[in-house]
């Protein structure tokens, strides 16, 4: 009989395993990476693309470089990794995501807890009074007023038949996963902003630089007409047209300050500080090396490396696993209970011989009528994964588009910069010349202003021309994934199951 017992129990036990190891729903199947070699239409990552410029240094595209997990350290800028390094560290907008990445891990954790039975002990001393007569005392002494102890333990577990539980972790366990590819994304954003807002404080110095040496020249050129006039040799209103011409550049000077103040103020703010809290780092594009070999990843990997993309993916396996969830909800439920205790009229008397209690049950239960609420909440789940599956195409596509948009912004900032240092060198030149006629009077005076109107533009659009390309150099890192794969402590995400989990694995 024992040996029955033993063999039943073993069953028992392998059935309640192989049950618990099928789950009801469809199974997530990885989407394929999109079936496209190539980024723009006339740029294949086969080959190396070069960029050659006169007023900077040649960038190469090259497929076979990969992306550093520090990749702001390729602009070689102590200032520009000091202060990413303090923005990753004291953002509150990166803080707040890595807080809900913690509520997406605890939460996981909590459906976990489902594997496993729920017990709970409890105490209930009571004071009761019977009638007597036909209905005898429920105390031993057959007293109609007596005091009731009981203590009682309590075991619930229901038995994941179906899976659903199953696929609740497993949509759980996506969606943290997804919290934390946003992490990613969202130390990604902020490292490539603080590279966007150092490059933009660099430009607006260089352009007030520019500004006030147009205006030392302008200044230069009213003091000589100043002269002229007082040798009569040119009429008054030459002085009058240039004491315009040097007010308007100083006009200029104000908004470039202002901008300048503000940019400040969201470097500032970017790397969690208030704009009152001085900062000692002060970027000069001369501060600033142009990275030459830049990685182009294979668009086959670049589903892999950005950190969106994995986000939108795992948010389709959390739909996907919802499913599952609805299924099972349609299916059997089976619970087993057990409670053991002890109940006395003395709480000395409680556990000894004679008080205790004991009772085990199972029940099994069908939903058979709810409304159809449970057939709509699985067509709601259904619908819920198509939408995940258009947005995490949408996104896909999104993420081509930005890095198709970057590598064609590159080419035209070198392209620019190239025209803007010839128009710079040419209107300098020009500058020059024209100067020299106006002291031998070759030349009209309006011919001058115009002149130096022109080389002022040509300096101004120079200067944006070399921000640009560190702009959108850091932005080329931030659409390709940033190299977040290559940190050692940042290991792949698992799609790990609720097998896994429930033995500890």
């Amino acid at each position: 009989m024992k040996l029955f017992s033993q063999r039943t129990h073993a069953l028992a036990v392998t059935v309640l395993c192989l049950l618990a190891g099928c789950a009801i729903g469809p199974d997530f199947t990885r989407p394929a990476a999109p079936a496209v070699n190539r980024y723009t239409p006339d740029l294949s990552v086969t080959q190396t693309v070069s960029a050659p410029v006169e007023a900077g240094a040649e960038q190469r595209l090259l497929d076979t470089a990969d992306i550093p997990e520090q990749w702001w350290t390729l602009f070689h800028s102590s200032a520009l990794n000091s202060l990413i390094e303090q923005a990753l560290k004291n953002n509150p907008t990166l803080q707040q995501s890595l807080a809900a990445l913690q509520v997406a891990q605890e939460t996981t954790y909590a459906q976990i807890g489902s594997y496993y039975p729920a017990v709970t002990a409890g105490f209930t001393p009571s004071r009761q009074k019977e009638a007597l007569g036909s209905v005898s005392s429920s105390a031993a002494s057959g007293a109609a007023l007596f005091n009731l102890h009981t203590a009682q333990l309590n075991i619930g577990y229901t038995i994941d038949l179906f899976g659903g539980n199953r696929r609740a972790v497993e949509s759980l366990q996506a969606q943290e996963d997804a919290q934390r590819f946003l992490v990613e994304a969202a130390s990604l954003s902020l490292a490539a902003n603080v590279v966007a807002a150092a490059v933009q404080e660099a430009s607006l110095r260089a352009q007030i630089t520019a500004t006030e040496t147009m205006i030392r020249i302008e200044q230069e050129q009213l003091d000589l007409v100043r002269r002229q006039f007082a040798l009569g040799a040119v009429p008054e209103a030459n002085i009058i047209a240039q004491t315009a011409t040097m007010a308007q550049t100083k006009a200029q000077l104000s908004p470039l300050q202002k901008q300048l103040a503000q940019q400040r103020d969201l470097l500032a703010a970017l790397s969690g500080r208030f704009p009152s809290e001085v900062s000692g780092e002060k970027f000069e594009l001369s501060m600033l090396q142009l990275p030459q070999d830049l990685p182009l990843s294979l668009p086959s990997n670049l589903v892999q490396q950005r950190p969106d993309v994995r986000a939108a993916e795992e948010q389709l396996h959390s739909a996907s696993a919802q499913i599952g969830v609805a299924k099972a909800n349609m299916l059997p439920q089976l619970t087993l209970t057990a409670t053991g205790g002890s109940m006395a009229t003395q709480i000395d008397q409680l556990f000894k011989s004679g008080t205790g209690f004991w009772s085990l049950a199972g029940g099994i239960t069908q939903p058979l009528f709810e409304g159809g609420a449970l057939l709509h909440r699985k067509r709601a789940a259904e619908a819920a994964f198509d939408e995940a599956a258009a947005q995490y195409r949408s996104t896909v596509i999104g993420a081509f588009q930005n890095v198709a948009d970057t590598l064609q912004a590159l080419q035209f900032d070198a392209d620019a910069l190239q025209a803007a240092s010839v128009a710079e060198r040419a209107a300098a030149d020009s500058l020059a010349i024209a100067r020299r006629q106006v002291e031998l009077g070759d030349i009209g005076y309006v011919s001058l202003l115009v002149t130096e109107q022109a080389y002022q533009q040509a300096v101004l659009a120079l200067v944006q021309a070399q921000a640009n390309r560190f702009t959108d150099t850091a932005a080329l890192f931030q659409a390709l994934g940033g190299g977040w794969w290559n940190r050692a402590e940042n290991k792949e995400p698992r799609n790990r199951s609720a097998q896994q989990e429930f033995s500890g694995k």
